[in-house]
């Protein structure tokens, strides 16, 4: 195999150049798409007056740019942060302290097609939000030093006001490429759930329509967050907001089902012969549609044997008593909610019954409703689309605060763990990753720790930009400077507090390892715009190392897992057998091969010797680590890349 050179790959879009070549191949020119060709090929797909035929969709002023940014490399990496007390190597919950594009554009390949669930509560443009300036034209190192130069806030960023003519385009210029990017990382039969309010509910949910299709649209969820009502608004007490879901693939998604509350369980209150819990369900439908004049085809007679109360359709010795679907007070007409074939098919699962109402004795009809099946787990209903326990509210949000911080006003309408708990029990996310890039005080990751403490088996990635806090709020009081320490904080003080429960897998289910968006430890090629040649001279002098001055090992090691696409919580072990070399094997779950890496000085010749790849593994060392004699010595081994 020949030995290939590692580079950082700021082609962002090469797997969408890549689908393109395999479709068509001809657009292709010097490896340059040519596109009077790609017009021609795709000529029978596009309307006869051209490309500016009118289309239904979102446009703004700005969406070229969002496209852009898209694909705008962010020149950055992730460098863990280990000095702390409160960090779990074991675990493979993560936070990311960091501009959150440019972190998703980060761990992109790391993590493509592998979220399966993505919680965001980006921000609503109310008129007094502050939006962010995407202009990642700009290295990380450039970006970390403008961001601290910001407003009270902690951010480099503008004012929104609705007086401004881009009132929209300025929230809709930010908020797509991060979608863009999350459809990128959901998995095929992940679900993506956004809180909303009213201001931008219907423009983000024709930009969803976009990047993630229509006919992935799940539903909105009304959700009452302020009993009291808000008085932000002119006219009306807004008590509500929303959450809008969308799936990457309704066909492989499994609908939302919400576990049944302890007040649904109870009313599985008969026992049977086999120990399952049931409850009765009548048969009958009344009122409304449900008329016999409505649904004649449903209204029939049912006959019951009285000795044992099985059903049958027919009368005969045995089946003696004849059930119709009518009220015996009133002897209103109704009619069956299952038509005759769902009852032959599912007699079982139905029995008759004396009940008295109202005084009178008739026999009834009823489905038994099993709690469970066999050994499946309990029962689920679907969710309703108006959410309003008391639990929801941000009252609640403030008194968990308080309980971790002692104070409730540590971060500004802060959402309640219940929120978050509700959404991921609506899908079925045990041992899957959820992703929140908007983690503001950290509720996701609260709530996965308590989902994790009741028996589920759920990780985290949570992102925040550490936007600086005012003197004047209670937080910087508190001793906290930027939104990612009371972030990393809250992690850490939940953590300590399902800690103590001892629950079975407590040492990787709670915790959190911390990483912070650092500049790459790669050098940046800039174009050479000069006209002196001596300049040019010594800008290639200043690459003959690709690596940045005074570069870490272990924060390279880092960036070669994401350039190589290993999820951050891989293993990494040191090889005890290389005696002269540090060699670290960094294995994971989600890649079939294993990496070598040792980023010492010179690799020896001993290590060469014994090194043993299989035939997916890769060799990773420095450029100028080993001779032209030992590249040639180690090509025989298997696949090798240099720094």
């Amino acid at each position: 195999m020949a030995i290939q050179k590692l580079q950082p790959n700021f082609k962002f879009n090469e797997e969408q150049l890549f689908q393109l070549r395999q479709i068509v191949p001809e657009v292709f020119r010097d490896n340059i798409i040519d596109f009077d060709i790609l017009y021609e090929a795709l000529s029978g797909h596009i309307e006869d007056d051209g490309f500016e035929n009118e289309h239904f969709g979102l446009s703004w002023p700005g969406k070229l740019e969002a496209k852009k940014i898209t694909s705008t490399p962010s020149f950055g990496t992730l460098a863990e942060v280990k000095e702390t007390d409160y960090l779990a190597e074991s675990t493979s919950n993560v936070f990311i302290e960091g501009e959150n594009l440019a972190v998703l554009k980060t761990i992109k390949k790391s993590y493509a097609n592998s979220i399966k669930a993505i919680y965001i509560d980006p921000p609503y443009n109310t008129g007094n939000d502050l939006i962010y300036d995407d202009d990642f034209t700009e290295t990380v190192e450039e970006f970390l030093k403008r961001i601290g130069s910001t407003d009270e806030s902690g951010r480099k960023l503008t004012t929104n006001t609705k007086a401004d003519g881009r009132f929209h385009s300025k929230w809709l210029t930010m908020i797509y490429p991060r979608l863009k990017i999350a459809h990128q990382l959901l998995k095929d039969d992940g679900v993506i759930f956004i809180s909303i309010d009213d201001n931008e509910l219907n423009n983000l949910r024709l930009v969803m329509n976009e990047l993630f299709g229509e006919e992935n649209f799940i539903g909105n969820f009304i959700v009452q967050s302020n009993p009291r009502g808000s008085q932000s608004s002119r006219d009306i007490g807004i008590v509500h907001e929303y959450v809008v879901v969308y799936s990457k693939n309704i066909s492989n998604n499994a609908a939302l089902a919400q576990r049944l509350n302890e007040r649904m369980v109870a009313e599985y209150k008969y026992n049977s012969d086999d120990g399952r819990k049931y409850r009765l369900l009548g048969l009958r439908q009344r009122g409304g549609a449900w008329r016999r004049e409505q649904r004649p085809s449903l209204y029939f007679p049912i006959f019951i044997n009285p000795d044992n109360g099985k059903i049958s359709l027919k009368q005969d010795e045995m089946f003696t008593e004849e059930v119709l679907p009518i009220k015996p007070t009133t002897k209103e007409d109704g009619s069956w909610r299952w038509s005759k074939k769902k009852i032959i098919d599912n007699i079982n699962d139905l029995i008759g019954k004396q009940v008295k109402r109202e005084g009178i004795w008739a026999w009834d009809v009823s489905q038994l409703d099993y709690l469970s099946k066999g050994n499946d787990d309990e029962k689920s209903t679907k969710p309703k689309s108006i959410w309003n326990e008391p639990e929801m509210n941000y009252q609640n949000a403030g008194n968990e605060i308080k309980e971790l911080f002692g104070h409730s006003d540590v971060f500004d309408f802060p959402k309640p763990t219940y929120l978050i708990k509700k959404i991921l029990n609506l899908i079925d996310c045990d041992g899957e990753i959820v992703l929140d890039f908007f983690a503001g005080s950290g509720t996701t990751g609260q709530a996965v720790y308590e989902l994790n403490s009741e028996g589920r088996n759920i990780r985290f990635i949570c992102v925040q930009l550490d936007y600086k806090i005012s003197e004047s709020k209670r937080a910087y009081k508190l001793g906290y400077k930027t939104i990612s320490e009371v972030t990393s904080k809250r992690l850490e003080l939940s953590s300590k507090k399902y800690q103590v429960l001892f629950f079975e897998g407590s040492d990787f289910l709670l915790g959190f390892r911390y990483f912070k968006l650092m500049p790459s430890n790669f050098k940046i090629w800039n174009n050479f715009t000069e006209v002196n040649i001596s300049q040019l001279e010594t800008l290639f002098s200043q690459f003959e190392s690709s690596l940045i001055e005074n570069w870490e090992p272990e924060n390279l090691l880092t960036e070669i897992l994401l350039i190589e696409g290993f999820p951050l919580d891989s293993k990494v072990l040191t090889f005890n057998e290389f005696k002269k070399n540090n060699v670290q094997k960094v294995t994971s779950d989600f890649c079939e091969h294993a990496l070598f890496i040792c980023l010492d000085k010179k690799v020896e010749d001993e290590t060469i010797k014994a090194l043993s790849l299989r035939d997916t593994d890769i060799f990773i060392c420095l450029d100028n680590a080993v001779t032209d004699q030992d590249k040639a010595r180690l090509d025989d081994k298997g696949l090798i890349k240099t720094i």
